[in-house]
């Protein structure tokens, strides 16, 4: 059973870090690129960040560019996502999510529950 599951949210001021954490199983890690999404209230789900299986395609949504930085754990089959220089409109319900494939441009075929950052002006 493919299984992801979220760690790390919380309530930060604006300006300040939180790390998130991606535990995977169920599946082969190195078979399958893992993106990050996201949702704040009343707003579609937006892509985040996406990292593939090789590290040699990372993608990053504009606004995160330079704050964000996606990693992969191969031993501990996670993935981070740092947040630095925090903004309240970096606001919503984080999700991991695992691509139908090895590539970033593959469709979101599974989901994590989701941790909540709050960041405060």
């Amino acid at each position: 059973e493919v299984q992801l599951v979220e760690s790390g949210g919380g309530l930060v001021q604006a300006g300040g870090s939180l790390r998130l954490s991606c535990a995977a199983s169920g599946f082969t890690f190195d078979d399958y690129a893992i993106a990050w999404f996201r949702q704040a209230p009343g707003k579609e789900r937006e892509g985040v960040s996406c990292i593939s299986p090789s590290d040699g395609i990372i993608y990053y949504e504009d606004s995160v560019k330079g704050r964000f930085t996606i990693s992969r754990d191969k031993p501990k089959n996670a993935v981070y996502l740092q947040m630095n220089s925090l903004k309240p409109e970096d606001t919503a319900v984080y999700y991991c999510a695992r691509a139908e494939n090895y590539y970033c441009s593959g469709r979101p075929q599974y989901w994590g529950q989701g941790t909540q950052v709050t960041v405060s002006s």
